[in-house]
């Protein structure tokens, strides 16, 4: 399989992140374009498959743009004002065409990780 995934695990809650926004930009200097908005499903993950492939999976620089504020809030959780993580990019390089690139966002609301899964 190749292209781009993702998967939203909301670690405080111990369940998949359901119903999280997610816009996918691809970068050129300083140029943002924004190629995709997603929202995430009952398993933390994107419906309908990678949110890139085919020929819109090109070698370059793209930025994943999480909205977790909005899903933290629409879950009940109390945050202060700001939040503490509102809005979490993770800028990140895809350097093989031929490869799979998932990106999977650990989250909860004081910290997430991330690292290139499988």
């Amino acid at each position: 399989m190749t292209g781009l995934t993702t998967h939203v695990l909301d670690t405080a809650a111990g369940l998949p992140a359901q119903g999280l926004r997610i816009d996918l930009f691809r970068l050129s200097g300083d140029a943002r374009e924004k190629i995709a908005s997603v929202v995430t499903n009952h398993d933390g993950r994107v419906d309908g498959g990678p949110i890139l492939i085919g020929d819109s999976f090109q070698v370059g620089e793209y930025e994943l743009v999480f909205h977790a504020g909005d899903y933290l809030r629409a879950k009940g959780v109390a945050l202060s004002e700001p939040p503490f993580l509102d809005v979490i990019p993770l800028r990140f390089g895809i350097a093989d065409v031929t490869a799979h690139y998932h990106v999977p966002l650990l989250l909860s609301p004081y910290s997430y990780s991330t690292y290139r899964g499988s």
